[in-house]
């Protein structure tokens, strides 16, 4: 047995030595080498449970050429601090993370915005096996960084995308604008109105907009649609939403916003208008974020299946994802900013 810092060390030599057989098949057995019979794996399981021996399986990696690492960035805004980024985003990074650990992988966490420093080369420093790429669309400059890096066939994975190209995946985004405007109705509201964007990189939006149009449509109904300033961040366009809606003089009862962070915007500014909600406008967010519980009232929302939405982008990124499963399931959270009964 080593002796490090005053600590014995078991070695695999020493297991070897115990089971009575080779350090190699030691290492096979460990391996689960389907060359070692189960009898002498068992004899060598024992062993290495009686002397506390565990396999460094960082190491096993790095000799096999992986590092047992996914790097995870997440995109911001240029010059948008860490703690002011969409907390939907953290949400889903705590999944990607706790995917990861599922499948034997630590997780390299990184904060990007800044063009000039963005970095997406692990692989060349043998930091990690594969890059999973998450945060806003807004930051065109960082995403065709990664688009370029992904084109030279490295293992990158995307949430959402404005490149189709690219290994991505989203939430159902159709089936929850659906879902959206199916809920307004049967809370009775009949002047609805959606606050998104349609002409932007974020597809997403465009694909909550066309769902809700979508069941509205088979509902005989319809929807205004008010578009939210891209240069404004998110809680500034719900505020700034609602005012021009309320300044042209638009009749509404029911709101489907094209994001929670958006929503939350649009319910302060509501509540400061003196606009109560529920009870003369029914609102419905998407993302599910927690911060939505402690809103006034809490706000209802489309929330897809983060831990679903974590084990697609890992799997993706280690080369095992199906091209025709690339949606996130969606469900409805029902809080309180909607009527019920």
């Amino acid at each position: 047995m080593a002796q490090s810092n005053g600590r014995i060390r078991v070695t695999s030599f020493d297991v070897a030595e115990k089971a009575g057989v080779s350090q190699s098949t030691v290492s096979r057995a460990l391996a689960g080498s389907s060359a070692i019979t189960e009898p002498t794996r068992a004899k060598v399981m024992q062993a290495a449970e009686e002397l506390g021996y565990v396999v460094d399986e960082r190491a096993a990696r790095l000799r096999r050429g992986k590092t047992g690492t996914l790097a995870v960035v997440i995109i911001g805004r240029p010059e948008e601090a860490a703690s002011d980024i969409n907390p939907f985003y953290f949400s889903l990074m705590g999944s990607v993370c706790a995917a990861a650990g599922a499948q034997g992988y630590e997780t390299l966490v990184s904060f990007q915005s800044e063009e000039g420093k963005f970095f997406g080369k692990y692989q060349e420093r043998g930091q990690a096996d594969g890059v999973i790429v998450i945060g806003t669309t807004m930051n065109e400059a960082a995403w065709e960084y990664f688009r370029d890096l992904s084109a030279d066939g490295r293992p990158v994975a995307f949430w959402s995308s404005p490149y189709d190209e690219l290994e991505w995946v989203r939430s159902d985004n159709y089936e929850g604008g659906m879902i959206a405007a199916k809920e307004l109705l049967a809370a009775g509201c009949s002047n609805l109105v959606h606050i998104g964007a349609l002409d932007s990189p974020q597809q997403q939006f465009r694909e909550r907009y066309e769902g809700f149009a979508e069941a509205l449509s088979k509902a005989g109904a319809t929807s205004e649609l008010i578009e939210v300033d891209p240069k404004m961040d998110r809680e500034q366009q719900g505020h700034d939403a609602i005012k021009r809606l309320i300044a042209q003089g638009t009749s509404f009862d029911g709101l489907f916003v094209a994001c929670d962070s958006i929503a939350l915007g649009a319910l302060e500014e509501l509540n400061a208008q003196g606009i109560s909600v529920p009870k003369q406008c029914s609102l419905v967010g998407f993302d599910g974020i927690r911060a939505g519980q402690h809103s006034n009232p809490p706000l209802t929302s489309i929330e897809p299946d983060f831990d679903v939405a974590g084990a697609m982008l890992v799997r993706t990124v280690l080369g095992e994802g199906d091209q025709n499963e690339r949606r996130v399931p969606v469900r409805l959270l029902h809080r309180g900013s909607v009527r019920r009964g």
